[in-house]
């Protein structure tokens, strides 16, 4: 640990994102064992991945970033609420102009610019890359919020962060390489696409603690603009999806339960 604290935060950055890289990665693995996984388990994970994101959103996101605000003349809030409404704004715009396709949803739901004229795999992979930028960007920033040497941002919760992510990456793993694979695609090209997404974290990761680090007065607006950008996806996209098929109650308790897990690693290691 001593050792990982003194490295710098981009670097320190790029750890953590390689490691939920590596979770998505896993996730998309599972194409090597099996070429079906139930659909009560994928609601489940899904619903859970939900609450780890909105617990991330508050705990290791606004509540820092309201804390920091309050050494600024302007009310707390404010720069939590700018933050917030903005990333939420900048992935609805993504939403709207990336063409993307939901897992399990059919290729006339596509959604975003001329999203007929891609393959259905990348339609797949674009629609996890989106929940993956914001993801990558709150590791960023929470590094670099430790590194800028904030009272209210420490090292184990940025790593309870990582944690937290990487655990809820692995079902957008699956999510993507299990529906290729049921559609005829090889156990390696649906693994390489199922874990592609997972590439945006760490270059999304990077850029957010380099900014923050060396523009300290953004950070609060960061910090706020990676948890509006999560909070977006889960009420867009994760709950939606874990509902899809029915499953009401499982994704329900099991959003429940990834809040749970999160606020427990936030709290008791940062």
């Amino acid at each position: 640990m001593q050792l990982f604290a003194e490295l710098p935060p981009v670097l320190q950055a790029l750890i953590g994102t390689l490691f939920t890289w590596g979770m998505t990665a896993l996730g998309a693995a599972l194409v090597f064992t099996t070429r079906e996984v139930s659909q009560k388990f994928l609601d489940a994970m899904l619903g859970f991945a939900g609450g780890v994101m909105i617990a991330a959103s508050y705990w290791s996101l606004l509540a820092p970033a309201i804390d920091m605000a309050e050494q600024d003349p302007l009310p707390a809030w404010i720069p939590a609420a700018v933050g917030f409404l903005l990333g939420g704004i900048f992935l609805l715009g993504i939403d709207k102009l990336l063409p993307h396709l939901h897992p399990n949803a059919p290729m006339k739901q596509a959604e975003g610019l001329h999203p007929m004229r891609q393959r259905r795999s990348t339609l797949l992979v674009l629609a996890i890359t989106m929940h993956n930028i914001p993801e990558g960007l709150a590791i960023g920033v929470a590094f670099g919020a430790v590194a800028a040497g904030f009272e209210s941002a420490s090292l184990t919760g940025a790593i309870a962060l990582a944690i937290g992510i990487g655990i809820q990456n692995f079902p957008e793993g699956v999510a993507v390489s299990m529906p290729l694979r049921r559609e005829g695609m090889t156990r390696r090209k649906s693994f390489f696409y199922g874990q592609l997404s997972g590439m945006v974290e760490p270059v999304a990761a990077m850029l957010g603690a380099f900014a923050v680090y060396f523009i300290e007065p953004l950070l609060p607006y960061a910090l706020s603009f990676a948890a509006g950008a999560m909070i977006f996806v889960v009420a867009e996209e994760v709950i939606p999806g874990a509902h899809e098929k029915g499953n009401h109650d499982l994704a329900s308790i099991s959003l429940m339960i990834g809040f749970t897990v999160m606020m427990i690693l936030d709290v008791a290691l940062g």
